[in-house]
């Protein structure tokens, strides 16, 4: 029985070996970048959360010292957080989407 499909015109048609074959490889290439997509994702949100706070960092602007450590919690995570088990707390979200890790808290 065949593990991948072609769906031309609503009829599933198997890949031949050679198929799968390759596409064994590129699915076995995808996954192993697992981690390297989940930091990239995680870099995304920090530099918006990172982005949200910038206005504070004006010369005429005194950052308050929670937002400051919470600016350099959010510079740190590669350095913090560096398996794919920290990078799946990180990303973790609840029923409405939004991320549930404590980091990504504005103090």
């Amino acid at each position: 029985m065949a593990k991948y499909y072609h769906n031309i015109n609503g009829v599933n048609i198997a890949f031949t070996e050679k198929e799968e074959a390759a596409q064994d490889i590129l699915v076995a290439d995808y996954n192993s970048k697992s981690i390297d997509r989940k930091l990239k994702q995680i870099k995304e949100i920090r530099l918006q959360k990172l982005i949200e706070t910038d206005y504070l960092a004006n010369s005429d602007v005194t950052m308050p010292d929670n937002i400051k450590t919470w600016r350099q919690s959010l510079r740190d995570i590669p350095a913090n957080h560096t398996d794919e088990n920290a990078y799946d707390l990180l990303l973790a979200r609840n029923d409405a989407g939004e991320l549930t890790h404590s980091i990504w808290n504005k103090p």
